[in-house]
């Protein structure tokens, strides 16, 4: 029997991972290039949130709370994500280009801030020829100002372009691939960039980060090329009056949906990212676990949330409703903050793990569950796709950045309290502040769920209205 090349080619195609997410309108290749802006923005928030967190505290002795207010300056944009979709929806250039611009200038935000953040850096661990004051804190804020903006400007164009040529049938199965993609260039920018800085330096702090620099740009040039069919615009096109952002707003959460959906959004995110800061000091102070037992937390939240992606396209796969997968992701984060809270007096690391692990499942599956619900939200007139992505964008960022600030600070304020004694003596253990945080993600999470139960049955509502609209037979649909 001979096998054709062909055949060979349908075969090797069929068994690779989302090979289903393409479509004749996105091909297999191109979907898998487009993917590779997801990558560039994981290795920057890499960047931001883990290495140079450790660096500037460690090697160049920053004080601690001056490399909060550093990290937490590009969630202080996040809200912007929704008038930078709605600009790309909106953008009028004489070849019709409307995401590929937003694509192209996020690079090079992103790239610029990459490539001037180690001297800035540097310079605000006090390694200066002429004193000036402040010079570090403003040089370094304008670093992560400029890279968090192409972050969230990459983004948002990025998965509206996606978007835009993914077919209704592929869109859930293409969001599931690109946040994989996302997880990817996470973990393999942390691994590599960590043995890069094993021996730290001024000059090799340099050459790394504008090495990621430089690989930003490859990226991202890779990953826009050709995506975006060229559609020159007729005058009249040209000169029509813009539509103002707030009209799009008020167009997009007209009849509740997508307003819904973001207080959703929001929720669930600070119920899920509360103890982002806190589940390793849990395990190392309260547990006892030595260092190299809980940086493998990491590994166990990663795998679980591969786990609540390859879930998610199964069951998108079958027609459940986004807004079924997020409650579930939610019912699993319950689980998962019980299973952590008492694993402290069950003295348990395996509960712990385990509670470490379904975290991640749960989060993964309301995030991937929920982007999927922007993603496949009808256009209006005047809001498109990018508006819907970018506010959920905006909600999240903006909720993750505040949950880990509250979290940290519930945290220190109950601990405080309880060690002096006001509380009690059985509350007087430094487990108390940790055990708190924890049971406020679990009241958030019952939050969430009372707010997605209006979604659900409104979309359950829908599928029985288009199911009886499908199964009637009128005259008009007798062949003439």
């Amino acid at each position: 029997m001979i096998v054709t090349r062909a055949q060979i080619s349908k075969i090797s195609t069929r068994l690779l991972p989302f090979a289903d997410a393409a479509s004749d309108e996105l091909p297999l290749g191109q979907l898998l290039r487009m993917a590779l802006f997801q990558v560039s923005v994981g290795m920057a928030g890499v960047m931001l949130l883990g290495t140079l967190n450790r660096v500037m505290i460690v090697e160049l002795s920053v004080p601690a709370l001056l490399v909060a207010i550093m990290v937490a300056l590009p969630v202080l944009i996040a809200p912007f994500r929704a008038l930078l979709g709605f600009k790309s929806d909106n953008y009028r250039s004489s070849i019709g280009w409307k995401r590929i611009p937003y694509l192209w200038f996020g690079t090079l935000w992103q790239m610029g801030g990459l490539a001037i953040m180690p001297a800035c850096l540097l310079v605000l661990g006090g390694d200066v020829t002429h004193e000036v004051p402040f010079a570090g804190e403003v040089l370094a804020a304008l670093a992560f100002l400029m890279t968090g903006l192409g972050m969230h400007m990459t983004q948002t164009a990025g998965l509206a372009l996606a978007a835009d040529r993914a077919t209704e049938e592929t869109r859930p199965r293409v969001v599931a691939l690109l946040y994989v993609m996302f997880l990817i260039g996470m973990g393999l920018s942390a691994v590599v960039i960590g043995w890069l800085l094993r021996d730290f330096s001024g000059i090799r702090l340099i050459q790394v980060i504008q090495g990621a620099a430089v690989l930003t740009v490859v990226l991202n040039l890779v990953a826009l090329w050709r995506q975006e069919a060229v559609r020159p615009m007729s005058r009249a096109e040209r000169e029509a009056p813009a539509p103002r952002f707030a009209d799009a707003w008020a167009d997009l959460t007209r009849g509740g949906t997508a307003g819904r959906l973001l207080f959703v959004v929001f929720l669930g995110t600070m119920a899920f990212n509360m103890q982002d800061v806190l589940l390793e000091p849990y395990g190392g102070e309260i547990l006892g676990l030595s260092v190299s037992a809980t940086t493998l937390l990491t590994a166990g939240w990663a795998a679980g949330a591969l786990t609540g992606f390859a879930l998610a396209a199964v069951w998108l796969k079958t027609g459940i409703s986004p807004y079924r997968m997020a409650g579930r992701g939610a019912l699993a984060g319950l689980a998962a903050f019980s299973a952590v809270i008492f694993a402290s007096p069950m003295n348990s690391t395996v509960l712990f793990f385990a509670g470490a692990i379904m975290i991640g499942f749960g989060g993964g599956l309301f995030s991937i569950s929920t982007l999927t619900a922007a993603m496949t939200m009808p256009d209006t007139a005047t809001a498109g796709k990018g508006l819907a992505l970018g506010a959920w964008g905006a909600a999240q960022a903006t909720a993750a950045g505040l949950s880990t600030l509250i979290g940290g600070a519930v945290r220190d304020g109950v601990n405080a309290a309880v060690t002096t004694g006001a509380w009690g003596e059985a509350l007087n253990d430094p487990a108390t502040g940790y055990s708190v945080v924890y049971h406020l993600e679990i009241g958030l999470l019952f939050v969430t769920l009372i707010a997605l139960g209006p979604l659900l049955s409104r979309s359950r509502r829908k599928t029985q209205i288009t199911q009886e609209n499908a199964s009637r037979l009128g005259l008009a649909d007798f062949p003439t």
